[in-house]
């Protein structure tokens, strides 16, 4: 399998990504660009982006990166740091790039911008490879 159908079996099994509205831009080996429209069912009681949400947002990322060579690979830590508030309406993008490999782990810096290229969140993840094949999960 391609890294494109690896990414999109999973996310035929993610109804999370799916319910997200995460559409797949650009998809290739340990790489990926996702977006997602922001709705109201999104915002925080101060009317900005919740943070599980850009959390989550930037996992998917993390798992459509990291796995899409068909092994499978499960976050062993993430860190977020968000940069600015995210409302109603905006459009997130986060790219997902591969920055150390090891036999057992890896490590993906994920970016957030909204649809005016600002920067929403850093999120640096760090996954486990378990051994196994996506298809065998």
């Amino acid at each position: 399998m391609t890294p494109r159908q690896v990414a999109d079996y999973m996310f035929e099994q993610d109804y999370f990504s799916q319910w997200m509205n995460i559409k797949m831009i650009d998809v290739k080996e340990n790489y990926c660009l996702i977006e997602m429209p922001i709705k109201k069912e999104m915002i925080n009681g101060l009317r900005t982006v919740h943070g599980g949400v850009t959390f989550a947002f930037a996992d998917s990322a993390l798992a459509f990166s990291s796995n899409n060579t068909g092994d499978a690979a499960v976050a062993l830590n993430c860190i977020i740091n968000f940069t600015k508030a995210g409302k109603e309406g905006d459009v997130f993008r986060a790219e997902s790039i591969l920055v150390n490999d090891t036999r057992k782990t890896a490590v993906y810096d994920i970016k957030i911008t909204n649809q005016n290229n600002e920067l929403i969140a850093k999120f640096v993840g760090t996954v486990y490879k378990i051994g196994k094949k996506v298809t065998e999960l």
